[in-house]
């Protein structure tokens, strides 16, 4: 079932949702996955949802990431990117380019340790900046676990 639908020839269908003004920003569109070889009208070409982020490391993922497995991230990044070329509207290109920039990758962070000189990667804390690496650490503050 999942290699006849990777097959089908799938387009992106964008809407707005009635009457909704008042909305955050992501949810201003929805993004539709469609099979365009069963039908060219939107209801009853209708497959799937475009999750706003794909994670294949959820317990249950989405219909979208059931559907294409491991090349979900590959086919949404196609979809998004053919949608960017044939839109008009600049509101949708903004979120469209908003989509794409959470599809890429998440560039792990590194900084140098200011007692030693170090690279090493802080852990993840948001008041506070993490400036010693843990060699560091342990030897201004002891072992506190």
């Amino acid at each position: 079932m999942v290699k006849a639908l990777i097959e089908m020839k799938v387009g992106l269908h964008i809407c707005r949702p009635d009457g909704v003004e008042n909305y955050s920003d992501g949810k201003r569109f929805r993004f539709v996955v469609v099979d365009l070889d069963k039908s060219t009208s939107y209801p009853s070409n209708f497959v799937c949802m475009l999750p706003m982020q794909i994670n294949g490391k959820k317990k249950s993922g989405s219909v979208f990431l059931q559907i294409f497995g491991d090349k979900s991230v590959e086919q949404a990044r196609t979809l998004l990117n053919k949608a960017l070329e044939t839109e008009d509207d600049s509101e949708v290109k903004a979120e469209i380019r908003r989509r794409l920039k959470l599809l890429e990758p998440k560039t792990l962070i590194q900084i140098k340790c200011s007692g030693c000189g170090k690279l090493f990667q802080p852990r993840q804390t948001k008041r506070f900046q993490q400036n010693f690496c843990e060699d560091c650490m342990k030897k201004k503050f002891g072992n506190r676990e």
